[in-house]
């Protein structure tokens, strides 16, 4: 499995914007060695075993279930809403979801390079501040900070279940 590495967005990223707005934001990518559509990176991401896990967990405790089903749509662009999630913006390469509260973004992104063969896989998000001062700065609840560990962690895992659906 190629390593999965943390780094700054490329350049016309969705999930930009809110780092300039001061939200935490986070951004991982992969190489993987062929080329992988935007709709078959979403659905992968959307359908993987350990994503499925989150998705029962919203279905108990949100009331947000959703279904591979919808995923697939949520791939192919025929459907605005999934599970905890709307469509905040999307282009042919790009997916970017807000959760129902407003509060955080879900990015996914697919950048092929067909003189190697290879592509590369974007996941990333971006956590809104609990407060903004008059003078600008920004600050992070204290669960916040407490599950970054975790945040990081289950980011990656996320990415890697994608990555080994998409190389079956």
């Amino acid at each position: 499995m190629n390593l999965i590495q943390q780094g700054e967005f490329p350049k016309g990223a969705l999930l930009e914007k809110y780092k300039l707005q001061g939200a935490h934001t986070d951004c991982y990518f992969v190489d993987l060695p062929k080329q992988v559509s935007q709709s078959d990176y979403i659905e992968a991401f959307y359908t993987n075993g350990l994503f499925k896990l989150e998705r029962h967990i919203l279905a108990l405790f949100v009331r947000s279930p959703s279904t591979d089903q919808q995923a697939i749509r949520l791939a192919h662009g025929e459907i605005k809403h999934f599970s905890a999630w709307h469509v905040e913006a999307q282009k042919k390469d790009q997916l970017l979801l807000c959760d129902f509260m407003g509060r955080t973004r879900s990015w996914l992104m697919s950048i092929s390079n067909e003189g190697s063969n290879t592509t590369r896989l974007y996941f990333g998000s971006a956590g809104a501040p609990k407060r903004v001062s008059a003078s600008g700065k920004v600050s992070f609840s204290f669960v916040f900070h407490a599950l970054s560990t975790f945040h990081h962690l289950y980011s990656k895992a996320l990415l890697k279940a994608s990555c080994s659906r998409l190389l079956r």
